[in-house]
């Protein structure tokens, strides 16, 4: 990849907040670049050559992970994956701990995901090396709203102007508070729609307009993005049963018709069919959802490429 970023100077990706307009264009830019490469038969390039990564995931993420792997090795960087469910970390050693220790080994980018909002920033405090949030608690997911980003700028041509509705649970997602920051960034008409005890208080705050009715927040929608419904993170009952919750608030095609017609469906994934999305809509001709997958690798190599011409050569 060539193009120049003369305007991204970050040392780390912790979010999406940090970024200006300029930087977030430029990455896009430059996964625009990656996904031409990826698309070639030979895909491996030497951009990274005799750098380290290391990707730390104290929380599972079977797609995350095996996209940022295959994005560091076709930029050629020697990458190891931290196996943390057998590490020392389930001894009893602290984060800390755990950074000093993978600190002497001198890495030169760390790619974390970890179940606590604001591990991963305490982290890069504590290394020399560039670290990439893979992921922290409902914190931030920077490198999937980039690739949500990414494509629906090669489907619709630009992000200004449209209205996107992001729809669920809005409450525990970490891509939803990316997305709402990143998309508001380039311009974008920012909806949530969702349950009430599935909204964050105060998420107006964000500049978006929040709807409680899944047709009304739909109506008009260039772009509809379902998030899981994170059971995982819910400490009581947030909504009354999984049928129920489909029935208001689960993507079919009779809700997505409120929508503007060839409206682009989305979903970050893993999918609970028939919870938040209906099978057909999920594999229908308005569906992204696997080409999203394509774009991740796409922007994790946009990112690793980007800090790496930040590192120190000596």
């Amino acid at each position: 990849m060539t193009s120049t970023l003369p305007v991204f100077t970050q040392r780390h990706l912790l979010g999406i907040e940090p970024l200006s307009r300029p930087e977030i264009e430029a990455l896009l830019d430059l996964a625009d670049e990656a996904v031409a490469i990826s698309r070639q038969i030979e895909k491996k390039r030497s951009t990274l050559r005799g750098r380290t990564q290391i990707n730390l995931f104290f929380e599972a993420s079977t797609r995350t992970q095996s996209s940022f792997e295959l994005a560091g090795k076709r930029l050629g960087a020697d990458v190891m994956n931290m196996a943390v469910a057998a590490s020392s970390v389930k001894k009893g050693e602290t984060l800390i701990d755990t950074a000093m220790t993978l600190n002497a080994m001198r890495p030169d980018i760390l790619v974390v995901r970890h179940h606590a909002a604001g591990a991963v920033s305490l982290l890069a405090r504590k290394v020399d090396c560039s670290v990439i949030n893979a992921g922290d608690g409902a914190h931030e997911h920077p490198t999937q709203a980039l690739l949500d980003a990414l494509t629906i700028r090669r489907n619709l041509g630009r992000i200004e102007g449209l209205t996107v509705a992001i729809c669920g649970d809005i409450l525990h997602s970490r891509v939803a508070r990316s997305n709402i920051l990143l998309l508001g960034k380039l311009g974008a008409r920012v909806r949530v729609v969702g349950p009430s005890t599935l909204l964050p208080a105060g998420v107006e705050a964000m500049g978006v307009e929040v709807f409680r009715d899944m047709r009304a927040g739909l109506a008009d929608a260039d772009v509809v993005m379902m998030l899981r419904l994170q059971r995982e993170r819910m400490a009581g009952a947030f909504v009354p049963s999984a049928k129920e919750y489909f029935r208001f608030f689960g993507l079919d095609q009779e809700k997505l018709s409120r929508a503007r017609p060839g409206a682009l469906v989305m979903h970050p994934g893993p999918m609970n069919r028939g919870v938040e999305i209906d099978t057909a809509v999920a594999d229908g001709a308005q569906s992204l959802i696997r080409e999203q997958v394509e774009m991740g690798v796409a922007v994790r190599m946009a990112v690793l490429e980007a800090l790496a011409r930040n590192l120190p050569n000596a």
